[in-house]
């Protein structure tokens, strides 16, 4: 399954970061987050989504959080200087990341953008995050991640 290295993935080997990286099929359709965690093996709270947003003021904005919660579009736009936030329309998101959906990592996206990751990560040793493509995790510290994508840490949810 294993089609070479995503600019995630190579993010974090340059940087000299420890990671492991998790595959699972997606031949069954189920890329949602509940399906990705059992898939890897991991709990629902240590697995965290990557969602992109627009701000009124910033433009587009990265937030991470676990699957199992839901963004709380008021508290993303007091954290990211915004007044008002809405979800990237879905067709906007691989031209503006390079990313599909269920394939997008916090990293190696085409621009760096505004980076917010739920401040629960801070409680894990590890978490999981799509490296960059379908059926494909990278666990690794909440903190390497956070500094690596230059995010700041806030309650999201």
């Amino acid at each position: 399954m294993s089609r070479g290295k995503t600019n995630a993935v190579r993010l974090l080997d340059s940087a000299g970061i420890e990671y492991e990286l998790r595959e699972y099929s997606v031949d069954d359709g189920a890329i949602d987050g509940l399906s990705v965690a059992r898939k890897v093996g991991m709990e629902p709270e240590m697995v965290f989504k990557t969602l992109v947003a627009t701000g009124d003021r910033t433009g587009p904005v990265v937030f991470c959080l676990p699957v199992s919660a839901e963004l709380d579009l008021k508290k993303a736009a007091g954290a990211s200087g915004n007044r008002k936030i809405e979800m990237l329309p879905l067709r906007e998101l691989t031209p503006l990341t390079g990313y599909v959906r269920g394939g997008c990592s916090p990293l190696g996206m085409k621009k760096k953008f505004p980076f917010f990751m739920d401040e629960i990560a801070q409680v894990f040793d590890s978490l999981a995050v799509s490296a960059g493509r379908k059926g494909l995790q990278m666990v690794l510290a909440p903190a390497d991640l956070q500094e690596l994508a230059g995010g700041e840490w806030a309650d999201l949810t």
